[in-house]
């Protein structure tokens, strides 16, 4: 059971200090006047509270679902680059989201953030074969992989499926180059350095666009704009 000012230094900008402060001083109350615990039951959360007269939502932990643009890497911070962590502002316990695999800089798509490690771990780890589909503009037609496929450096990829798509099954979120001569979905347990252009590559085509549509039984929502994002909840992404 998480204690109230512990939950309030999560979710605010306040130190555990200034909170008790707070509590002390009758600045901190709940949102319907009801008296506010020490303890908060955990099926109370979410809860939202009132402090200093400004509305706060109080979470024990928050998931994260970003469509991430191209031109941004997977990191909180990076001296390089844009990071895709900059578009979670306003988030629920932002200070403590990681996200759930990585998209490179040139990848765009559903990127999932997490604050429990558990989940981290179930989603990510090889021996739960969890799905990921992408959707790919290509510059060449591909061949399909022979019995055995193994990339250059030995790594063998597990391919679910893999096939050409029409104009009329392509996501929004994904972008449709001039160079682009065909478009195709590749299914994949797994997320190697680059493995999705790899394969294409290694198939005698070049990836000139890419976008993960799903993780798991999660899609990425047509309707979310690139840099925005929306709460989903872990169980959905592997049905339990």
């Amino acid at each position: 059971m998480p204690r109230l000012d512990q939950l309030l230094a999560r979710n605010t900008p306040y130190s555990r200090g200034e909170v008790k402060r707070l509590l002390k001083l009758g600045a901190i109350t709940s949102q319907s006047g009801a008296e506010l615990d020490d303890w908060v039951e955990p099926a109370d959360l979410p809860l939202t509270v009132r402090v200093l007269e400004q509305d706060v939502g109080l979470a024990d932990s928050s998931h994260v679902l970003l469509h991430k643009p191209v031109g941004c890497v997977t990191a909180l911070r990076d001296s390089q680059h844009a990071v895709a962590y900059d578009y979670l502002e306003g988030a629920a316990l932002r200070d403590e989201l990681r996200a759930v695999g990585r998209l490179d800089l040139d990848t765009s798509g559903l990127l999932l953030w997490t604050t429990e490690g558990h989940w981290l771990q179930r989603l990510t780890h090889p021996k739960w074969k969890v799905p990921r589909t992408y959707q790919a503009a290509l510059a060449q037609p591909f061949v399909q992989p022979p019995p055995g496929f193994t990339l250059d450096d030995g790594h063998q990829p597990h391919i679910i499926e893999m096939r050409e798509l029409d104009g009329g099954s392509l996501h929004p979120g994904l972008a449709r180059p001039d160079d682009a001569t065909l478009y195709a979905s590749i299914t994949i347990t797994g997320g190697a350095y680059h493995e999705v252009r790899r394969i294409f590559a290694a198939l005698g085509s070049h990836v000139a666009a890419l976008c993960r549509v799903s993780f798991g039984n999660l899609v990425l929502p047509d309707d979310l704009p690139p840099g925005e994002y929306r709460p989903f909840s872990p169980e959905d992404v592997i049905g339990e």
